[in-house]
């Protein structure tokens, strides 16, 4: 069993948040294999922190830093969806792309959804399901702006000693030593809208998660650091610096790794750069000058230099050859 790196940095950043210096507490977060850490590393990552912490029913405290690029470009799919239910089906549909075991299965009954997992590969563990489920929950409510609350949540594992916290958090009864672990929440709430819906963007992202559903491109490091630079080329933190911190490695760790697959930094940003903006440039609703903001270019006309150099023309006419 095997998680998203991005998920695993979901505790780092709740260390972070907490005043905490993580990777003195934890080390740097291990590199992971096709953007995959092994289910052990994350669940030996929890304990330490759990043993370190001693503090009650840690997995809600994790969940509640939990935002859309923990769960990577399904995560930002879900954010672009136009209500719940459709980010929900994103979720469940690249399941595999944020954690590689015990696929959600969804099905409603008597005015109730139900996301259902098994236990056919294993049983994680609590705190594993805890931050799982929490963060689900959690994340919901982000993108919705809705306080939701479950009408039953089941856990396989057995009972903590105080269970008030876990129905405080998820709002409805909870129990434990269930055969499964499954969620249940009013089916109307399929129909809460998203709080930034973007059918552009979205198009665009289940073709770059149906992508990675399909082959997973140019092993492991690189993939993470693709997919941590869609959101800092956005916010204009297209730099080395700002990259080895989300991924919680100093810039030499980074710039050494990436080494190791004859790789530098450089080509990694140029080629993210150049698959997204072909990406972009197939939506002739965008303008250049939002693809090069999204790029992460200052101005529209170092975006248009750096597509000369990769394609011999311009971004403009890259996009009428094609439509």
């Amino acid at each position: 069993m095997r998680i998203a790196a991005s998920y695993a940095q979901l505790l780092y950043d709740y260390l972070n948040n907490r005043g905490l210096a993580p990777q003195s507490l934890l080390g740097e977060l291990p590199q992971a294999s096709g953007g995959l850490l092994p289910m052990a590393d994350w669940q030996a990552l929890l304990q330490r922190t759990a043993d370190r912490l001693a503090e009650p029913a840690l997995g809600l405290r994790i969940a509640e830093t939990i935002g859309p690029r923990h769960f990577g470009v399904a995560g930002y799919a879900a954010l672009a969806c136009p209500n719940l239910g459709e980010a929900l089906l994103r979720l469940e549909r690249y399941h595999s792309l944020i954690y590689d075991a015990n696929p959600a299965r969804l099905s409603q009954r008597d005015g109730s959804l139900q996301i259902e997992w098994g236990v056919e590969q294993g049983r994680p563990g609590q705190l594993v399901d805890e931050v799982a489920l929490a963060a689900l929950v959690q994340l919901a409510r982000n993108l919705t702006g809705q306080s939701l609350r479950v009408r039953g949540l089941d856990f396989v594992n057995p009972p903590p000693p105080d269970i008030r916290p876990y129905e405080s958090f998820f709002g409805g009864p909870v129990r434990f030593a269930q055969s499964a672990t499954r969620l249940r929440v009013p089916s109307e709430y399929l129909a809460l809208p998203m709080r930034q819906t973007d059918p552009a963007l979205l198009a665009l992202l289940d073709q770059q998660a149906e992508g990675y559903l399909h082959h997973r491109q140019r092993g492991s490091l690189v993939e993470q650091c693709q997919q941590a630079l869609i959101p800092l080329l956005r916010e204009g933190r297209g730099q080395l610096e700002a990259l080895a911190e989300r991924l919680h490695r100093s810039p030499r760790t980074l710039q050494r790794h990436l080494a190791e697959t004859g790789l530098s930094f450089q080509q990694v940003l140029d080629d993210t750069r150049r698959q997204l903006a072909e990406g972009y440039l197939c939506d002739t609703h965008l303008p250049l000058g939002e693809i090069a903001a999204l790029l992460g270019y200052s101005e529209q006309s170092a975006f248009s230099r750096a597509f000369r150099h990769w394609h011999g023309i311009s971004p403009l006419q890259w996009r009428k050859e094609r439509f």
